[in-house]
């Protein structure tokens, strides 16, 4: 059964969040703070996290932070009332893999938990198949129709970030923090680049496409044929 861990200060919420949960056929454990929330996942393997930001003494952006260090893997979800523009590139960079603004709709909740679960999957086996596209991270492959599409690592890894997480937005600077050395000189403009020569060498496969999304990065969008 896939486990859920809910980290909610409101009490009233938590509950509502579980139950539901509990009733789609998920095993949700509500807790009321980070540092509790530490604890049980000393205890339990948690397939998936959900937080709030605004919580006492540890932040949810300071929570995801420590989440990635140990369990640089398991998916976790935001639920806040924070809407701002700003509060979602920090959520991001703080390594989520989504964000809910409240109130929240408990069938959004669900459809999220899901398709995020599947991306999860897709991490754990390794390849992804969009269309006529297919990408193998163990052999760092790509094919279109059968036919090797010749990438660099960076390229590869790049393509299969924003596949995994179809019409999630990455920043430059958060594809720059996965994918380049801490100790590059490079701008984070050089993101530009490396998306500019995806585009042309993946044009083959209209399956797909990488969008821009002004003022912050990008994100795949997959055509309904292509659906993963």
């Amino acid at each position: 059964m896939i486990k859920i861990l809910v980290v909610e200060d409101d009490k009233a919420l938590n509950k509502t969040v579980c139950t539901f949960l509990n009733l789609k056929g998920y095993e949700a454990t509500g807790v009321f703070n980070a540092a509790d929330a530490y604890d049980r996942m000393e205890d339990v393997d948690f397939n998936l996290v959900i937080s709030d930001i605004m919580m006492p003494q540890i932040d949810g952006y300071e929570f995801a932070k420590e989440i990635r260090k140990i369990f640089p893997s398991i998916p976790i979800i935001f639920m806040t009332a924070r809407e701002d523009i700003e509060s979602k590139i920090k959520g991001f960079e703080s390594g989520i893999d989504d964000y809910m603004v409240k109130p929240l709709l408990l069938p959004e909740l669900q459809m999220r938990i899901e398709a995020i679960l599947r991306r999860s999957r897709i991490n754990t086996e390794k390849k992804l198949i969009v269309g006529s596209l297919k990408l193998d991270s163990e052999e760092h492959s790509a094919y279109i129709d059968g036919e090797e599409v010749t990438l660099t690592v960076r390229e590869f890894d790049l393509i299969y970030k924003l596949l995994s997480y179809p019409k999630k937005t990455f920043t430059r600077l958060q594809l720059m923090s996965e994918f380049w050395d801490s100790e590059s000189e490079a701008s984070p403009r050089v993101v530009d680049v490396y998306i500019t020569k995806l585009r042309d060498k993946l044009s083959a496969c209209s399956d797909f496409e990488i969008q821009t999304v002004h003022g912050l990065g990008y994100k795949a969008v997959i055509n309904k044929q292509g659906t993963l």
